[in-house]
């Protein structure tokens, strides 16, 4: 396809979406990478000069991935987080797994998933039950790995339904506890979905949302990145840690014996070690 000019080409979306390129949009996603500035420009510009119009933005995703992986991996490996987060799948266990840790980073106790409750008329299984000092947390977890999907308003629609049958039914119970719930997915909320939580006091959260306490800036903020971002790991030795309940990078990247079970050559176990202490910003 013939090259355009910046600002006068479309890029395909997930989605299938055609929309006008935006560069300040890769620029901001190298900068959260940590990446400083001569390399977030280096790679801007190579990616600006190779793209054309029609091109998806999974393939400057890619591209830009490929250049960052060189240069770091560290930044790489963050860079990768939206991509590693939908690699928690294809079940999508995994990933209620990985909200539980960061319910527990929010200072929830005795997270469990995979819990069965009674509601007023039926029972239900919840994805994730978390207690606070004050109430008890019931969370459905909606992953998708497929990008560009977005949880449409139907989902918060019925989550909702069955968390009021579930609290109609324990707060007639003796110890009269309170419960919340809450939707979290990996990707977007529809803009109707968004409206009907808000409406209905059902808190949501999804990749970028609410503003600053999405999935992204909690994982960036408290350093539990899920394993499936190392680009040290092969996608079977991620599996078998996966299927195997760990998830987060700072539970398997120092405990040798562990990665030797997942398949890990003695020759790659420091590189592992290296990106894993980077990665979380960790101390040796």
């Amino acid at each position: 396809m013939k090259k355009r000019k910046l600002n006068n080409f479309k890029v395909i979306k997930a989605s299938g979406e055609a929309v006008d390129f935006d560069v300040s949009k890769l620029e901001n996603s190298l900068i959260k990478s940590g990446a400083g500035k001569e390399v977030v420009n280096r790679i801007t510009e190579k990616i600006v000069h190779e793209t054309f119009d029609g091109i998806t933005t999974r393939e400057i995703y890619h591209n830009a991935f490929a250049m960052l992986k060189k240069i770091s991996k560290q930044h790489a490996a963050r860079y990768k987080l939206k991509q590693g987060i939908m690699e928690l799948g294809p079940s999508g266990y995994p990933f209620e797994t990985f909200v539980g840790k960061l319910l527990e980073h929010e200072g929830y106790k005795n997270v469990r998933t995979g819990q069965i409750m009674q509601g007023l008329c039926v029972r239900h299984e919840i994805d994730v039950l978390a207690q606070s000092a004050n109430h008890r947390l019931v969370v459905e977890c909606k992953f998708y790995n497929k990008p560009g999907t977005k949880c449409d308003v139907k989902v918060p629609l019925y989550v909702h339904s069955r968390f009021e049958d579930i609290k109609t039914f324990q707060h007639q119970q003796p110890e009269n506890n309170r419960y919340q719930g809450r939707v979290v997915t990996n990707t977007h909320f529809s803009e109707d979905a968004i409206r009907y939580g808000l409406c209905m006091g059902l808190p949501l959260q999804s990749w970028d949302y609410p503003e600053s306490k999405g999935i992204r800036d909690v994982v960036d903020q408290s350093g539990l990145y899920p394993l499936t971002c190392l680009t040290s790991l092969t996608h079977h030795e991620k599996q078998w840690l996966l299927e195997n309940n760990f998830v987060l990078v700072k539970d398997i990247y120092n405990k040798h014996p562990l990665l030797r079970k997942a398949g890990v050559k003695e020759m790659k176990l420091k590189a592992v070690l290296d990106e894993g202490m980077e990665l979380c910003n960790l101390k040796v």
